[in-house]
């Protein structure tokens, strides 16, 4: 479904869930409900997390993440949630990273993590207290190198995806 914010096209991508370990997840999202992977996922090393997603049979898509070890990425967010986990933030694609933030920031919203430094992915986060307790990720994907690898779970899992640390998931 194709969104507006004031003439800027946004559109639903996927729903991002973390917890310690993606391994814990899989047999809910991929075993039990039918994720597929299609290839593609790694670390974020910079950050300090690891990420794949599972296609299903409509289209949709959830990402599972993971911190890497030794990282505090996602401490705060696992101390709400007692250390299990949950829904991590919504993430909605928008043609114009830099109009978004222009007509948000116009509006009085508060965002955060502005990263504009890869042009295969800018993003920036609009503040949960904004968004009725949820984080919600605006990014502007950018292009890809025409016949670009795209890792198989097992590879991200054992820490060889896209920038992997060959440090395998827990």
């Amino acid at each position: 479904m194709d969104l507006q914010l004031d003439g800027l096209e946004v559109s639903f991508d996927h729903t991002a869930v973390a917890a310690p370990r993606i391994r814990d997840l899989l047999p809910v999202y991929h075993d039990l409900l039918g994720g597929r992977h299609l290839g593609g996922g790694g670390d974020h090393r910079v950050a300090g997390y690891r990420t794949l997603q599972l296609t299903y049979a409509n289209g949709n898509k959830v990402e599972l993440m993971e911190p890497l070890a030794g990282s505090t990425f996602f401490d705060s967010f696992f101390e709400l949630t007692r250390g299990r986990g949950g829904v991590h933030h919504l993430n909605f694609h928008v043609n114009d990273l830099q109009a978004a933030v222009a007509r948000l920031t116009g509006r009085g919203y508060r965002l955060h993590g502005l990263n504009r430094s890869d042009s295969r992915w800018q993003e920036v986060f609009l503040h949960p207290k904004e968004a009725h307790g949820v984080l919600i990720q605006l990014a502007q994907p950018g292009p890809r190198e025409p016949g670009e690898p795209r890792p198989a779970l097992e590879e991200v899992l054992s820490g060889r995806g896209r920038n992997g640390n060959g440090v395998p998931s827990p």
